[in-house]
């Protein structure tokens, strides 16, 4: 894995489809003139949505980041599905406007990634957990702490990408996976661990603490 991957202004992920809108658009422009106007706006929402920005990293160790952009929808304590014990699960839910580029909400270990097939309903839902298509990474801090994270693809949802790998040393913040069109991503954290965000609060991808470990 890339630990130095960079943070582009377009996520890598992205580029055949923009390149597609384009190349059509412009055929489009070529043989029909005005009509390709909703080609054109068809690849602005493209670009827009494979923008990847670069994002400041909080460096408290106890802090525990925002793995995506979204809206908090899920603040409970909840049963780990992977590590099978009550965790703090917090859920954050991505609509297509917003970036959905994937960043580690911890300094880690990765001990296990596991996927499992599903079905596609709407993300926001909380049996998005159990029944979509979903990637879990689960992760161990230095001192031992467990974090489960989760990407869970949503209604329009049909790729889920994750770069990590069983061994790999994931910094906080750092650029792993990516989900196409809609989604959400769960994180699992200790019961000791202190919520600082609430259902309904938008959140950036490393910028916002969703809780701080005791």
């Amino acid at each position: 894995m890339n630990n130095h991957y960079p943070h582009p202004i377009l996520a890598r992920e992205g580029w055949p489809f923009i390149t597609i809108a384009i190349v059509v658009s412009l055929l489009v422009t070529w043989l029909a003139g005005w009509w390709s106007i909703p080609f054109w706006i068809v690849t602005v929402f493209v670009v827009q949505f494979f923008r990847d920005p670069a994002r400041v990293i909080p460096q408290d160790p106890k802090a525990v980041l925002s793995p995506a952009d979204g809206r908090i929808v899920v603040v409970e304590k909840a049963m780990d599905p992977y590590r099978k014990v009550e965790a703090l699960k917090i859920s954050v839910f991505m609509n297509v406007f917003n970036v959905h580029s994937n960043r580690s909400p911890v300094d880690g270990r990765v001990d296990e990634v596991v996927y499992n097939a599903g079905s596609f309903l709407n993300a926001a839902v909380s049996k998005a957990s159990t029944e979509n298509e979903r990637n879990a990474v689960l992760a161990t801090l230095a001192d031992g702490t467990k974090v489960t994270y989760v990407q869970i693809a949503g209604l329009v949802a049909r790729r889920i990408v994750c770069y990590a790998k069983v061994g790999d040393q994931l910094a906080r913040g750092q650029r792993y996976g990516f989900i196409r069109f809609g989604s959400r991503v769960d994180v699992y954290l200790p019961l000791t661990a202190q919520a600082r965000v609430t259902i309904g609060d938008k959140v950036s991808a490393t910028e916002t603490i969703l809780a701080e470990l005791a």
